[in-house]
């Protein structure tokens, strides 16, 4: 299940309730790998926090860190006022507000960030903190571009810093079932995924409301622009960043890599070796130079292939999904989990139907084949039939930082590190490179960047 950056607050906030005493002892329970030379945080001690971007993504954030035991937002930086009185508003205005978040990075106070800024700083953002001796807590996807993978990967590795990229969908319990369910081998050969993103609405299609009081006074246009291409005052690039090119990567980098971050999760792949996609802007074209239409194929060496498809023009089914495609079994995977078992039988009658009648007579009379080809005839019995689980708790959200912070105590390596999100957010990459050049494009795995 890809899980939608869209839950309201409510709902958030019903799946975050539960005792102290429950979430004490759930913080130090990580799925983390081999430890981490760095300096541990001790369990005693309060990991402090500077929170860099407080949008609407970064709100809901702060609501799963708020719920959490030893931690605390201690300073923050946004490029709209607005956005910081909300989180002051929502920490009891105990967080100090800075101008530039290398004031952050510069605060030996500070154990972590979170980065929630567009895509456009995410690379540079992460690196100066890392150098700068921070753990951090990244949105995905992790990289504007596939060359910037590289360097954040060697930054993590001569920092021995923490890195988990927020792609929450694998810390839900029913994307590890199901990873359990297909290792266990109950699907077979698996050959197709096929997966998608639907929304058929304004707000889906990212063109939300502008705050009314959005001014030069209120927003700090040239904080946000940054690396990107310099242009006068826009407020719909500003709030609307995921709909340009200069910024976001579009539905590929927002949607398609939460797509891509679970497939590679539940089916323990590392990288899609080859990628096509064709797409274009049909509809939503105010506001946006991205498509909102796309439908993507990816290759992988493990032996299936990911069909990636998307749109803002129809929400039919589920937001978000996946069937999973085996020669013994399917599993669906959406907001519920679902298995199907494959149930087939041989029918070769229309074939058998052109021999002559001796010869057709003696087909079925063999016993091996009315097994296989004539059910009805069999003794009785019963059959396994679909299975159906669904998911309760915590939002998975709340389960993927606590994740990282536990990392950071521990200093084991998160459930998704910098290569992992180097690889999703670079299928994202391929897609849109296959949009642009109108080829097949592929991924050179000794150099873990797209082939020249």
């Amino acid at each position: 299940m890809a899980q939608s950056n869209r839950i309201n607050r409510r709902e958030f906030m019903q799946r975050s309730a539960l005792g102290s005493a429950a979430m004490g002892t759930a913080l130090t329970d990580s799925h983390g790998g081999p430890a981490d030379p760095s300096r541990p945080v001790p369990a005693s001690e309060k990991i402090t926090i500077g929170m860099i971007g407080v949008g609407a993504r970064a709100q809901q954030l702060m609501d799963a860190i708020l719920v959490l035991p030893n931690v605390e937002i201690v300073s923050l930086c946004d490029a709209y006022t607005g956005r910081v009185e909300r989180t002051l508003e929502r920490t009891d205005r105990k967080p100090k507000v800075i101008k530039d978040y290398r004031e952050i990075l510069a605060d030996k106070s500070v154990d972590t960030v979170v980065i929630a800024t567009p895509d456009h700083w995410h690379a540079g953002m992460a690196i100066d903190a890392l150098r700068a001796g921070k753990d951090v807590y990244i949105e995905k996807p992790l990289t504007y571009t596939i060359d910037e993978g590289i360097g954040i990967i060697d930054e993590v590795k001569k920092s021995g810093r923490i890195l988990q990229v927020g792609s929450q969908g694998m810390s839900s319990r029913i994307q590890q079932r199901a990873r359990e369910i297909i290792a266990s081998g109950r699907l077979g050969q698996i050959t197709m995924i096929r997966a998608q993103f639907n929304r058929n609405t304004a707000d889906g299609a990212w063109i939300y409301p502008i705050p009314p009081d959005a001014s030069t006074k209120t927003v700090n246009w040239e904080m946000f622009l940054g690396p990107a291409p310099q242009r006068p005052v826009d407020y719909a690039r500003f709030f609307r960043w995921r709909c340009y090119q200069d910024y976001s990567g579009g539905m590929s980098t927002d949607l398609f890599v939460h797509l891509v971050t679970s497939i590679h999760f539940m089916m323990n792949a590392k990288m899609a070796g080859k990628v096509v996609a064709m797409g274009e802007l049909y509809r939503w074209k105010e506001s946006r130079d991205v498509p909102d239409t796309i439908n993507a194929v990816l290759e992988y060496p493990e032996g299936f292939v990911a069909n990636l498809s998307g749109t803002f023009n129809n929400q039919y089914g589920s937001e978000s999904g996946f069937q999973i495609l085996g020669t013994k079994g399917s599993l669906i995977v959406g907001e519920t989990l679902a298995f199907y078992p494959e149930i087939v039988n041989q029918d070769n009658r229309w074939i058998v139907d052109s021999w002559p009648s001796a010869m057709e007579k003696a087909y079925y009379e063999n016993p091996e084949v009315r097994a296989e080809e004539m059910p009805l005839t069999r003794e009785p019995e019963v059959l396994l039939g679909s299975e159906q689980f669904r998911e309760i708790g915590l939002d998975p959200t709340i389960v993927h930082m606590r994740n990282f912070f536990s990392c950071v105590q521990t200093r084991k390596q998160p459930a998704e590190d910098a290569l992992a999100g180097h690889r999703a957010a670079s299928c994202a990459h391929l897609v849109n490179a296959s949009l642009r050049e109108q080829k097949i494009v592929f991924w050179d795995f000794k150099k873990d960047v797209m082939k020249s």
